[in-house]
């Protein structure tokens, strides 16, 4: 951090613009903060080290650490934050963590990877000094819930660039060699997306367990396939109208009659917009297994959230048509263009953790009781768990 007594500073305009916001008095007290940082980092001059700054950023409250966040937002320095700020910020945040080469930086294919996640902001907020709409604080705290990668990424920016920092691990897709990599639905940064949201453990290898193009549309297939590990599993769907989304299911797919699961499902959407919607605590509609019933009140297929013949997404048993409905289960809205879908493609990716595996070596050793504790303590992640209904 630079001196803010200096007359460079002065000279230039982005400090008289802030300086506008504050008082005499309390620029006269940053001053003062400043002159006591830069003497704690003994770096002989007037400058704030990095480790004693971020010793005071990391003893910020949440929202002042993103209000600081988005703050640093502003590239263009014009005092807000535009589309255009936004792109920059992504683009340097996808260089970083899959080390993008030039040649991609003018190519299509990066310009739809960086608009899907523009697409998930709202630039709703107007200044007459400014022709370019650009995105409010709360609007930003929004886009963060969206995009937890994104807002894991940027909360740890003063951390030293490695690949264990929060925000930038990928997980390792894993597929037989004799299938297309073109085929494939889920790209690193879709995988990366969907990470966002889930535990270190969770983020080493996904193996690919099914794909309609090379499994054929058999439900016993998928289910025979996808029940193999026991463990999460990450559904993905291309539709015919180009919209790809799906579902993370923290639980097997097996045969119920009726709702099950834990608070550690929840939907997503990849193309054209990307975003994440977790459970809202206001159900427990979270995954659905039905195979072989012949009652039309439990529907034959797997799905999520919402309720019976009205889900947040669901494909039936015949894998060639199915539903996407907005639901109050995960917050989530119509997940395509339409209600009514159509699939091009089906894959299914397994969730390989090393917790799992230890498991199976300890004999399992989680109880109901353990999973229960779980439960609630993504229920007071969402302030759900102390509210009466």
């Amino acid at each position: 951090m630079g001196n803010s007594q200096s007359p460079s500073s002065h000279k230039d305009p982005r400090f008289a613009s802030s300086s506008r916001a504050f008082s005499h008095t309390e620029l006269e007290a940053l001053k003062s903060l400043h002159a006591s940082l830069a003497a704690q980092s003994q770096s002989n001059g007037p400058h704030v080290s990095p480790s004693v700054f971020k010793g005071i950023y990391e003893k910020g409250t949440k929202d002042e650490i993103e209000e600081f966040i988005y703050q640093l937002l502003d590239v263009s320095g014009n005092g807000i934050v535009g589309r255009s700020d936004l792109e920059c910020v992504l683009v340097a945040m996808f260089d970083n963590i899959f080390n993008m080469d030039n040649s991609e930086h003018g190519s299509s294919a990066h310009h739809d990877t960086v608009n899907i996640f523009l697409n998930a902001a709202k630039f709703a907020k107007h200044d007459e000094r400014h022709a370019e709409e650009s995105l409010s604080f709360e609007d930003f705290r929004t886009w963060c819930t969206l995009l937890p990668s994104v807002r894991k990424f940027l909360g740890s920016l003063l951390i030293p660039p490695n690949q264990g920092r929060p925000g930038s691990q990928v997980p390792r897709l894993l597929h037989l060699e004799n299938i297309d990599p073109n085929m494939i639905l889920l790209k690193k940064i879709y995988a990366w997306h969907i990470g966002g949201i889930l535990p270190q453990h969770d983020l080493e290898e996904w193996k690919l367990l099914y794909h309609s193009s090379v499994n054929g549309l058999s439900f016993s297939t998928f289910l025979g396939n996808v029940s193999k590990d026991k463990g999460p599993t990450v559904l993905i769907i291309k539709d015919k109208e180009g919209y790809v989304y799906g579902g993370y299911a923290s639980q097997p797919w097996e045969r119920h009659g009726d709702f099950y699961g834990d608070l550690k499902s929840f939907l997503f959407q990849l193309y054209p917009t990307a975003s994440i919607f977790r459970p809202t605590g206001a159900n427990t509609n979270l995954q659905w297994c039905a195979v072989n019933f012949s009652s039309a009140s439990i529907p034959n297929g797997i799905g999520f959230g919402g309720k019976v013949n009205h889900f947040g997404l669901f494909l039936l048993a015949t894998l060639d048509q199915g539903h996407t409905f907005s639901c109050t289960t995960f917050g989530s809205p119509c997940l395509s263009k339409t209600n009514r879908i159509y699939p091009e493609v089906i894959e299914c990716w397994g969730v390989v953790t090393k917790v799992a595996d230890e498991e199976k070596h300890d004999g399992g050793k989680g109880t109901v009781l353990e999973r229960f504790k779980e439960d609630r303590h993504m229920l007071n992640m969402v302030g759900l768990a102390n509210a009466s209904e």
